[in-house]
């Protein structure tokens, strides 16, 4: 157990404080993964064991241990085990024979009894059992195999039934992900009976149902104790070793990047205990996109017992932009306030308006006192997420609609209808009581739709950004051998000439609406297309002027609710009960095609957000020789593309012909790689001198 690579796992610990709680993330499909093993372990006649039939005297095997394997699995099913008896060894051919027996085979031999006052008398399961498969090696045509020379299948003996034969000592494994986790608990000071009780809470399964028992637990606990004790003196001086070479790194970085900001704390022997760093580019990213934060706290490193703190922000293309890095050996207020006390240093006095994190006593404590005039809101995947591990088990066959039914809450936009319908879902399945329960309301105020649907989140509780602060984490996470290689990750991670241009193609009109092609001069592809999406929407809709001069915005076929639009002519103000600017700063299709009733043509600049513009990109951009070579290449394949409608319409084989050849020439298109953007453009130059 030598210390070399850098291991991180997320944080298992429910955030209600339990120990017996743990969090199997749905994502990874911890929970389903856990329970197919236990099943597979404890149930060895599925799968593989179904295909086992008797062995039979001539029965060839390409080598020794695959005739073991076939004969256990058949002894599993069969409700016994057998172990490895004797072999025989020649000069030329060496081991020649193996003989496999059934585990009572033989009987045992008197020990001399040890000098003690009161030996244990073990009473041996041997009794002489006859069953066995005997194998010899041959060679034919120089390839070397296996045959069965002797079997017998008689038993002097009772046979176990499947639910006693996986207590059998051959079949009881502790695989290898179950002892990192019984070695964790024993060092956390949990007992064995509580690290069993821990496991099987863990796994999902019944009392005693594991493919090992307590007694195998305590024999590796032991077997490991002095193997923990050496690994852990190894772990504290490599942290020490490697969080002073990390502070030597930050220095350094600090010459090469005079922006670059760092701190770090020390405890009362002077060692480096937590320690936090910033890029001068992210620094300057934050003055544009710090209105909203996220503060990922998933990770920690089981190697150096650190927890990972990451500051991600949302740029105008929708990509999670790096803001900040913290490593801390405590999960507790005080340290989470000292995290976002640096945090607000580093960024210059900034304050974020929201910040986004997981469900975190401590860190809600810290939030609150630390940045008080900032909302605090926990994304509802964190809360998803989690909902496996505290109902599917109590709910059984109900969880499904259980969580069909969390969800449809989840959205309501009225808080009274949230609260009304809360009170339902939980009396429905009963679960007034249930803990986790209780501490879901106590958080409603930072997750529920309906009391954050007008907190700014700048779009970053969609799975889009989601998926990209996944994608940085994974790009970082992998195993380092020490703490300055993974700062090194994180800067190439972070680097702004590093981030992936998809997305930020240029995008064409689609309406031909003045207000269509006066946004996209201004926003960015990403933005651009968010609005575009609406404007097309907003056509559906129906719109009719109340007496104070608002308006009742309705789908025409009253797909969904009717939205009330305020219009302040006087300073040109607008105001949709849907929230949705407020939300995400782009206007929603009722507020649109209000202003579409208004004859505007242009959206008045108070509605592009100074985040979503093109000039507050942080990446250069295509030019506008690009954006024509687009619309050229658009207007071209627009015109090919109705005159080859008008000619394939004329009869029933041109249609057939010209739509089996559009269906390849497609295919072959999506298979080629992305053009780049000089490419286009002389692709767009042909067109026009064509």
């Amino acid at each position: 157990m030598k210390p070399s690579n850098n291991i991180w796992i997320r944080r298992q610990q429910c955030p209600c404080g339990d120990w017996k709680c743990y969090i199997k993330y749905e994502g990874d499909d911890q929970s389903s993964v856990s329970s197919q093993l236990v099943k597979s372990e404890t149930m060895a006649s599925s799968s593989s064991s179904e295909a086992v039939f008797t062995p039979y005297v001539g029965q060839i095997f390409t080598s020794d241990d695959d005739a073991f394997e076939y004969y256990s699995n058949f002894a599993r099913k069969n409700g016994f085990s057998i172990r490895k008896a004797r072999s025989t060894e020649s000069q030329n051919l060496g081991i020649y024979r193996r003989d496999f027996v059934c585990y009572r085979s033989g009987f045992n031999q008197p020990r001399k009894k040890a000098n003690v006052e009161h030996p244990r008398e073990r009473k041996s399961v041997r009794c002489g059992c006859d069953a066995k498969l005997y194998l010899t090696k041959e060679i034919v045509d120089g390839v070397t195999q296996w045959y069965v020379s002797q079997f017998s299948n008689v038993h002097n003996h009772e046979l176990l039934e499947d639910d006693q034969v996986r207590l059998l000592p051959a079949y009881r494994k502790i695989q290898e992900a179950d002892q990192e986790r019984i070695l964790l608990l024993s060092k956390a000071g949990f007992p064995v009976n509580r690290i069993v009780k821990v496991l099987e809470l863990e796994k999902g399964v019944q009392p005693g149902q594991l493919p090992f028992i307590e007694k195998d637990v305590r024999n590796f606990v032991r077997t490991c104790k002095k193997t923990v004790q050496e690994n852990d003196a190894l772990l504290t001086e490599k942290r020490e070793n490697d969080m002073l070479e990390l502070v030597e790194a930050c220095k350094a970085t600090v010459e090469r990047d005079p922006e670059f900001v760092y701190d770090y704390t020390t405890d009362e022997n002077g060692k480096v205990e937590n320690i936090a760093w910033s890029f001068g580019d992210s620094v300057r990213a934050n003055t544009v996109f710090g209105d909203v934060v996220a503060f990922d706290t998933t990770y920690r490193s089981i190697t150096y017992g650190l927890l990972l703190g990451v500051w991600f922000g949302i740029d105008n293309h929708g990509k999670a932009i790096f803001f900040g890095s913290v490593l801390l050996q405590e999960e507790n207020s005080h340290s989470f306030a000292w995290a976002l006390q640096t945090f607000v240093r580093f960024m210059r006095g900034r304050q974020p308006q929201t910040i986004l994190t997981d469900l975190d006593s401590g860190l809600r404590d810290a939030i609150a006192r630390e940045l008080p005039n900032t909302k605090h809101v926990i994304p509802l995947w964190h809360i998803l997420s989690k909902l496996s591990s505290w109902f599917s088990l109590p709910l059984g066959s109900q969880f499904a609609d259980f969580k069909a039914d969390f969800d449809m809450v989840c959205h309501l936009e009225s808080v009274e209808d949230f609260e009304h319908q809360w009170k339902i879902l939980v009396a429905r399945f009963g679960l007034i009581s249930d803990k986790h329960i209780a501490l879901l309301l106590s958080y409603r105020a930072s997750w529920s739709l309906s009391y954050i649907r007008s907190c700014f989140l700048a779009r970053m509780l969609t799975a889009e950004f989601s998926q990209s602060l996944d994608l940085f984490l994974k790009r970082i996470l992998s195993a380092q051998t020490c703490l300055q290689v993974f700062f090194e990750q994180v800067g190439i991670a972070s680097n702004l000439q590093n981030q992936p241009r998809e997305g930020m193609q240029y995008k064409h009109i689609k309406t031909c609406m003045p207000l269509e092609e006066h946004a996209r001069s201004i926003l960015t592809p990403y933005a651009f297309n968010l609005l575009q999406h609406e404007i097309m929407l907003s056509m559906q809709y129906a719109t009719t002027e109340m007496a104070n001069g608002s308006y009742l915005v309705r789908h025409y076929k009253k797909m969904d609710g009717e939205c009330l639009v305020i219009w302040i002519p006087d300073d040109e103000q607008i105001h949709c009960s849907c929230k949705e600017f407020e939300h995400s700063g782009m206007l929603c299709r009722h507020s649109l095609r209000v202003l579409g009733v208004k004859n505007y043509f242009e959206l008045p600049e108070k509605y592009f957000l100074h985040r979503w513009r093109l000039e507050s990109s942080l990446v250069p951009m295509d030019d506008q020789h690009v954006q024509s070579s687009s619309d050229e290449c658009t207007q071209a394949f627009h015109s090919l593309t109705a005159t080859l409608l008008t000619e394939s319409l004329i009869s029933r084989e041109r249609f057939n012909y010209v739509h089996s050849e559009l269906t390849g020439l497609l295919e072959h298109a999506r298979n080629m790689p992305v053009i780049d953007e000089f490419a286009l453009n002389m692709v767009a130059n042909n067109v026009s001198e064509s």
